[in-house]
C-alpha cells in the first residue's frame, strides 16, 4: 500500500505562483510513474503533468511553459511548480502514483488540495 499526501494549495491572485508537494509513504519502492491531476465540479478529472521514475515528463497543453513537475526519489516526494496562474487553473489538485507489480498496476490517489487563482 502507498499513501499520498498533498500540500501547498491555497488562494493566490492570478499571475502569481504556488508549489504543490506530494509526499509518498508506505511501500514506496514499487512506485513508477507519478502525476498531478485536477478536477473542477461537474467535470472529469484531467491529467495536468506526469513524470516517470527516470525523470521523463509530460504536460497538458494548457499548462506547458507555466508548470514544472519534478520528483525527489530520495525523499519520496513529487512537486508541481505552478507559475503565472490563471483563474482557469482553479481546481482540486490530486497526486497520483502507479505501482506495477507482477503484471498488475495499482493506482493510488491523494486526498486532494484546493488551488484557487482569483482574477
Amino acid at each position: 500500500q502507498v499513501q499520498l499526501v498533498e500540500s501547498g494549495g491555497g488562494l493566490v491572485q492570478a499571475g502569481n505562483s504556488l508549489t504543490l508537494s506530494c509526499a509518498a509513504s508506505g511501500d514506496t519502492s514499487c512506485i513508477s510513474a507519478m502525476a498531478w491531476y485536477r478536477q473542477t465540479p461537474g467535470k472529469e478529472r484531467e491529467l495536468v503533468a506526469g513524470i516517470t521514475s527516470g525523470g521523463s515528463t509530460y504536460y497538458a497543453d494548457s499548462v506547458k511553459g507555466r508548470f514544472t513537475i519534478s520528483r525527489d526519489n530520495a525523499k519520496n516526494t513529487m512537486y508541481l511548480q505552478m507559475n503565472s496562474l490563471k483563474p482557469e487553473d482553479t481546481a482540486v489538485y490530486y497526486c497520483n502514483a502507479d505501482c506495477p507489480r507482477w503484471g498488475v498496476v495499482s493506482t493510488y490517489w491523494g486526498q486532494g488540495t484546493q488551488v484557487t487563482a482569483s482574477s
